[in-house]
């Protein structure tokens, strides 16, 4: 039987009646959203899979990750643990990425009540017990911006903040605000956040190796990619995810420093952009000017910058100079109507070297 499909709004139905034994789906954002590489006509979904979904295609085109009814409900388990009990959830990301995903399916094995809202946060309906809330940085960082949103926000018992890197700036000006912030650290390959502000959730096991790549054990963890096997057998080993992440110990607290791939070498140089790229969101705010790599033949790679702020390259090196090793600070900038990202907010990395390649 081919792989049941669902799109948008549809999305929270078909979720909920896969996890209460219904058939497996695979959810997109739109019809033209499924990768043929998902062959959703071809075989079944693997056994005890409830819902196919992408990974967010930050660096290539989305992998299938299949998450069976099993690890969802360890997952939803160890959440609701982690924040005081079930409770019900508001939901302004997109219902086809596994934040989305998760919201539908904490509401619906704790009977609770789900609230799709848009993704201004301008709408923050709230029920009689607890209440929560999952948002991305950049959402956090516009309602900040107002005082009514931030008061609404402020009455939640929690209030997740994940999809990408999470300034420490942003949430302390979010706590500060009276705003109940959790960082959560997690992916698609483990049913989205296990690692919440720096601590695993219950039966969550976290290793670092020599080389600082991060592994998690969990029982939330993927069960394969949909139809590649080579790719399921390089990240995962048992309940083992070997993730492509970075990280340290810090107090106690895990500290995720960026991707694996985000050390390049320039000019003999070691240049780690997931830290650069921190203090770049921490001038210019975050995801205003994004820092990447392209090929130089001076230099080997560069690291150069795009932006839709109104700067130019002379403000831009004199506003990073001091807080940048000289290797780290962009060589060049060019302005761009808007950066590219996932529609979880993270940045599109591929998009962005697409878009340089193109003149910008």
């Amino acid at each position: 039987m081919p792989c049941r499909r669902s799109t948008g709004a549809g999305i929270a139905k078909a979720v909920a009646e896969a996890l209460s034994g219904g058939p497996g789906v695979a959810v997109a954002a739109d019809v033209h959203g499924f990768p043929p590489a998902w062959q959703l006509d071809g075989p079944p979904l693997d056994d005890g899979v409830a819902v196919l979904v992408g990974t967010s295609g930050s660096t290539g085109d989305p992998k299938g990750v299949q998450l069976t009814a099993d690890a969802i409900g360890a997952a939803v388990t160890a959440t609701h643990d982690r924040l005081g009990g079930p409770g019900h959830w508001v939901c302004p990301l997109p219902l086809h990425y596994v934040a989305g995903v998760m919201t539908v399916a904490r509401s619906a094995l704790a009977g609770t009540r789900l609230s799709v809202v848009p993704t201004d946060l301008t709408s923050l309906p709230r029920h009689p017990g607890r209440n929560y809330a999952s948002v991305v940085a950049a959402q956090l960082h516009r309602a900040l911006d107002d005082r009514a949103i931030t008061a609404d926000l402020a009455r939640f018992d929690a209030v997740l903040v994940g999809g990408s890197a999470i300034p420490p700036a942003l949430l302390q000006r979010g706590r500060s605000a009276g705003v109940n912030l959790v960082a959560t650290y997690g992916m698609a390959e483990t049913c989205g956040g296990c690692v919440y502000d720096g601590l695993p959730l219950a039966g969550v096991q976290v290793a670092i190796d020599l080389a600082d790549r991060i592994a998690i054990t969990s029982p939330a963890v993927f069960s394969g990619y949909r139809l590649d096997p080579a790719a399921t057998d390089a990240a995962l080993t048992g309940r083992t995810l070997r993730t492509n992440d970075r990280g340290r110990w810090s107090g106690g607290r895990l500290q995720v420093l960026g991707r694996v791939d985000d050390v390049v070498i320039t000019g003999g140089v070691n240049v780690d952009l997931a830290a650069a790229q921190r203090v770049a969101d921490a001038a210019f705010g975050p995801a205003r000017l994004a820092l990447l790599a392209v090929p130089d033949e001076r230099w080997g790679v560069r690291i150069v910058a795009l932006t839709d702020a109104a700067i130019d390259v002379a403000e831009c090196r004199a506003r990073l100079a001091d807080s940048l090793q000289p290797a780290a600070v962009p060589r060049d900038l060019r302005r761009v109507a808007g950066l590219p990202r996932t529609s979880t907010g993270k940045i599109d990395r591929t998009g962005l070297l697409r878009l340089w390649a193109e003149g910008g």
